[in-house]
């Protein structure tokens, strides 16, 4: 159809806008068909007018995520355990930073990491589609607020405080070498059993969090400090004895992917600062490992 073919490039930018606003692929799916529905709506004459249908598809977007924002912190009050956002692999084109870089941007890696995505989560709806447009895909505030319904200098202000937000987490973040290297501690101890190693890679105030969305078993509220999460480690192999653990390449840097019998069943995802293990996120979810294989 034509009037899909001359937007068709834009799916890529509109599936990564979608995915740093709703944290799931399968709901930045729905939000871009929703996107191009309403662009397949329009009357020709009026589609036509549009000078910048990407600006325009990219806004319409933003407004969908918003609603679907707004219904998702309803259904989440019924979900069954811990909540995170889906994880995707490194190369993924989903982590990919978007091409645009206005002045004020704030600073970001040249991906979107799991621990970004858990910050972007706790910030209001507003806040949170307010800083994605902004910050990452450049909108102006003036056509941000038309979106958000709030003045330009309230967006303004919804931005900064996500932008603030966003920067205390990319400070205290660790490199990507000293990531690894952590991540490579962790997983030898938890392979050979070793409770005080792994505890040693360890915050004392480390937190794990498990989503099985009800489908899987997982802890139903986090695990907290070191010697607790320690042991809940080391008692998955007794619960999953053929589970084998694989390095894999995420935003964050190395996690760990579990297979059972070659299927794919868990991945393993590590927040580093000051040298030890803040947060473990674990994924189980089976409708949100669906990158993985």
């Amino acid at each position: 159809m034509p009037a899909v073919d001359e937007v068709e490039g834009e799916r890529r930018t509109l599936l990564g806008l979608c995915y740093r606003m709703l944290g799931t692929v399968a709901d930045a799916e729905d939000a871009v068909q929703e996107t191009y529905l309403r662009w397949l709506r329009l009357p020709d004459a009026e589609r036509a007018a549009i000078r910048n249908p990407g600006a325009w598809l990219t806004r319409v977007a933003g407004r969908i995520c918003l609603d679907m924002l707004g219904s998702a912190r309803a259904r989440r009050e019924s979900y069954v355990g811990e909540w995170l956002p889906e994880p995707v692999p490194g190369d993924s084109p989903l982590a990919t930073s978007a091409p645009v870089d206005p002045i004020d941007r704030v600073t970001l890696d040249d991906s979107v990491s799991m621990a970004l995505l858990v910050v972007l989560d706790a910030l209001t709806p507003a806040e949170r589609v307010s800083f994605v447009l902004h910050d990452v895909f450049g909108v102006p505030f003036a056509e941000i607020a038309e979106t958000v319904g709030r003045s330009p200098d309230a967006v303004r202000q919804l931005a900064s405080q996500a932008r603030r937000r966003v920067r205390d987490q990319r400070a205290r973040a660790a490199s990507r070498t000293e990531h690894d290297a952590v991540a490579r501690a962790f997983a030898a101890a938890a392979t050979h059993g070793d409770l005080d190693a792994l505890v040693a890679v360890l915050d004392p105030d480390v937190v794990l969090r498990s989503d099985g969305g009800g489908r899987v078993s997982a802890a139903r509220r986090p695990v907290l400090g070191a010697d607790r999460v320690a042991r809940f480690v080391l008692g998955l192999p007794r619960l999953e004895p053929d589970a084998r653990l694989e390095p894999v390449q995420t935003p964050d840097g190395i996690a760990f992917l579990a297979r059972i019998a070659g299927k794919v069943d868990s991945l393993f995802s590590l927040r580093v600062q000051d040298g030890r293990i803040a947060d473990v996120y674990v994924m189980r979810n089976p409708d949100k490992l669906t990158q993985w294989g």
